[in-house]
């Protein structure tokens, strides 16, 4: 068996930095690929295998359990993990939890640890999570959770007192939306959330969590306790429009092609300021879409990133951009100063030919 490795070129599709995803994409044919596991199926104590390149010792593989199927290491995040005692080390992020029948249950993500080295407290973003996130970072560049149009809150001893609640723990029902999906399908307030398609829901990660597992237009099972009834919903998910791809509704293809980077760019102004946190620069020209074969060089550039400067000249307008562009000679080398999530990076990219 070769251990030769090789090195191949990828480009960023997109990023989730909620759920700590990127996808990227691989010019290559015959590429081996692992099936993606059903989460529902991932049982603690099942056995798992954790590969990576720890401390950059390529194609290492450690083997363990799942100590749990659903983990919460920080209670104020809607996130969810794997736990597994598999040996997680440093170089191992990014790497697949496989199951018994060489299936990804798991993207390995990070550990705790007081050493620095492995502890057994591994941790995983779960498949389910994964193929969730997968076509529509494909598709968008970011994520699009669903929602049912509906707030929740955790019940606290207080809380469950001052209603009279059978329970003094959970997460309960603290408005529904008139004429939204929660609403047409029974959803009340104070109502007591217990699972989601049969998966408890007992705080709001756990909740958060179904959000992740299902798309639009899917219907969930709810189960909730109204007074001591239990009763069983079905509410359609929607989808959770995203600020970004509000942007699009203002563009159009004539206006705002700009062909030789195959994006839709808008220009920064205040009121489109106000849409980005701790923004650093106050002008630029924002990636509203890319475009699909439109005859421009691919890049890595994703929707929502803001360009300020190309190869050092700054970059104010969209005609100032598309100006600098078509100066620039076949296979001239690019280097886009852009704004992604607060955060000044580079983008480098090979002009092609016209």
């Amino acid at each position: 068996m070769s251990t030769r490795g090789h090195t191949l070129e990828a480009r960023v599709l997109g990023i989730s930095r909620e759920t700590d995803l990127a996808l990227l994409k691989i010019e290559a044919q015959g590429l081996p690929a692992l099936p993606i596991g059903k989460y529902s199926n991932v049982r603690q104590g099942e056995l798992v295998f954790a590969f990576g390149s720890p401390e950059g010792l390529r194609n290492s593989v450690t083997m363990g359990v799942v100590s749990s199927v659903a983990r919460q290491p920080n209670l104020d995040s809607p996130m969810v993990y794997i736990q597994t005692d598999a040996p997680i080390n440093p170089g191992n992020s990014g790497g697949p939890l496989v199951n018994v029948d060489g299936e990804l249950v798991g993207i390995n993500t990070f550990i705790l640890t007081l050493s620095g080295g492995n502890e057994g407290l591994g941790f995983a973003i779960p498949s389910g999570v994964v193929a969730f996130a997968y076509p529509q970072l494909r598709k968008y560049g970011h994520l699009h959770r669903g929602e049912i149009a509906a707030s929740v809150q955790t019940i606290t001893p207080t809380l469950a007192a001052g209603l009279s609640l059978t329970r003094d723990y959970g997460v309960i029902v603290s408005d529904v939306i008139p004429g939204g999906p929660a609403d047409k399908g029974g959803l009340k307030i104070q109502d007591i959330i217990l699972s989601v398609n049969g998966r408890a829901t007992d705080s709001l990660p756990l909740f958060g969590l179904s959000f992740y597992l299902h798309g639009a237009g899917e219907r969930a099972k709810f189960e909730v306790l109204r007074g001591s009834e239990k009763l069983l919903l079905e509410i359609r998910m929607v989808e959770r429009p995203h600020d970004v791809d509000r942007l699009l509704e203002t563009v159009g293809p004539e206006k705002n092609l700009v062909r030789r980077l195959g994006i839709l760019g808008i220009e920064l102004d205040p009121k489109l300021a106000k849409m980005f946190q701790n923004l650093r620069e106050s002008s630029g020209v924002i990636v509203a879409a890319r475009v699909v074969n439109s005859g421009g060089t691919d890049s890595s550039l994703a929707t929502g990133d803001i360009i300020h400067a190309l190869n050092g000249t700054p970059v104010t307008s969209l005609e100032g951009l598309r100006s600098v562009l078509d100066r620039l000679k076949p296979d001239s080398a690019v280097a886009l100063q852009i704004e992604r999530d607060g955060k000044l990076m580079y983008v480098t990219l090979q002009m092609e030919g016209e």
